[in-house]
C-alpha cells in the first residue's frame, strides 16, 4: 500500500518519532494530509514553527484516552500509526494505573475508532521491553500488541488491518541515554546502573523507514521485528566521553540487563524475511500463505541483545553521537 495521496494520522505525532515520521513522509511519499494527535498545545505549535507551517500537517489537540476525540480525529483517515505512550519505565512503576489507562485503554479507543472509522491500515509501534517483561511499561506494551493483533478478528469483514513493529533502544528520543551522558560529559563523570548491560540499538531514522515498510506491506496481525545491532552501555559511556569517569549507580526498578526481541516461545511461529523478522500470530483467521518466501527459524532460537552476532564499535556508537549533536544544534 502506497502513502501517495494518503490522509495519514499519528498519536503521539509531536514526540521523536512522530516529527522524524512526518519529514520523511512529506519528503518522500506525497501524502494528502498528516494529521499530528497529541495532548500538549505547545509541542504542537514548536512542531508547526519546525515545518514553517506546512499545509499538509494538520494538528489535533486530543488524548488517546478520550475515545470521542479519537472518532473524530479518525474520520476520512486512510493510515493510523499508533506511537502514543506513556514510555518512562520509572514514571510508569510510580504511576501504575496511568500507565494502564495510557497504553492499554488508550490503545483499545484507537482499535474502536479505526475500525468504525474505516481506517484501511492501522500500525502500533511497540518495544523490546514486551518481550517477557519485567516491569509495568514492558508488561503494558505486552497487553497492547495483543489487542492490536486480535483486532483482526474484531475488524471481521471490515477493512482495517492491524499489526505492530517492535524494536529496540532508539538513538536521540526522549528516553535515550545518549542525551543523558552528553550532558553528563560537562561534569566529568558518566552514570552507568550495571557494566554488563547491553541493549538494541536503532536510529530514529532508521525506525521510521522501517515502519513506513511494514505499512506498505502489513498483511495484518504480524509483529514486524528488524535485524538491528547490539551495544554494550559502557562501551557506549567510553565512545562518548572516554575522558570522563565511570560510576556504577546499580540497576533501576524494572530495569533489565539484556533485552529480548524475540523470545524462543515467540521464535517457533517466526520467519525470518532477511533483513527482518515477522512474528506471524497464532489465530484461525491468519492466512497460511502470508510471506510464504519466509524462512522458520531455527529450534531454540532467541533474538536477545546480549547473543546478537552484530555488534556497534565504538567508533560506530561515538559517530552515532556526534551525529545526534550535530542535528540538535541545527534544530536550534
Amino acid at each position: 500500500m502506497s502513502l501517495q495521496e494518503k490522509t495519514l494520522l499519528v498519536t503521539g505525532g509531536t514526540g521523536s518519532f512522530g516529527k522524524k515520521f512526518a519529514e520523511l513522509v512529506l519528503k518522500e511519499h506525497s501524502p494528502q494530509t498528516i494529521r499530528v494527535f497529541s495532548r500538549g498545545e505547545l509541542l504542537q505549535l514548536e512542531m508547526r514553527q519546525h515545518f514553517r507551517d506546512e499545509p499538509r500537517l494538520r494538528f489535533f489537540i486530543g488524548d488517546v484516552r478520550d475515545k470521542d476525540r479519537l472518532y473524530r480525529a479518525m474520520n476520512g483517515v486512510h493510515i493510523v500509526v499508533h506511537a502514543a505512550a506513556l514510555k518512562q519505565v520509572p514514571a510508569c512503576e510510580y504511576n501504575p494505573i496511568e500507565a494502564v489507562r495510557t497504553n492499554i485503554d488508550g490503545a483499545a479507543n484507537v482499535i474502536d475508532a479505526a475500525i468504525d472509522n474505516g481506517v484501511e491500515r492501522v500500525l502500533a509501534l511497540s518495544t523490546d521491553k514486551a518481550v517477557q517483561p519485567l516491569n509495568l511499561y514492558g508488561a503494558t506494551k505486552l497487553v497492547a500488541e495483543k489487542l492490536f493483533i486480535q483486532a483482526n478478528a474484531y475488524a471481521g469483514p471490515r477493512k482495517t488491518k492491524f499489526s505492530c513493529v517492535r524494536y529496540g533502544n532508539v538513538v536521540g528520543s526522549r528516553g535515550s541515554v545518549v542525551p543523558l551522558f552528553l550532558r553528563q560529559q560537562r561534569d566529568g563523570c558518566i552514570t552507568v546502573t550495571d557494566s554488563r548491560m547491553t541493549r538494541f540499538w536503532i536510529t530514529l531514522e532508521q525506525g521510521v523507514r522501517f515502519v513506513i515498510r511494514c505499512i506498505e506491506e502489513m498483511c495484518g496481525g504480524e509483529v514486524f521485528v528488524p535485524k538491528i545491532p547490539s551495544m554494550s552501555v559502557v562501551d557506549l559511556a567510553k565512545a562518548i566521553a572516554p575522558e570522563c569517569r565511570v560510576e556504577h549507580v546499580g540497576i533501576r526498578p524494572g530495569e533489565k540487563l539484556h533485552e529480548v526481541l524475540i523470545s524462543d516461545d515467540e521464535a517457533r511461529q517466526t520467519l525470518d524475511v532477511g533483513d527482518m523478522y515477522v512474528i506471524q500470530p497464532s489465530h484461525r483467521w491468519w492466512e497460511g500463505d502470508n510471506w510464504a518466501h519466509g524462512s522458520p527459524l531455527p529450534d531454540g532460537f532467541r533474538y536477545a541483545s546480549e547473543a546478537n552476532e552484530d555488534w556497534l564499535s565504538e567508533e560506530q556508537l561515538r559517530k552515532m553521537a556526534e551525529d545526534l549533536l550535530a542535528e540538535r544544534k541545527e534544530e536550534a
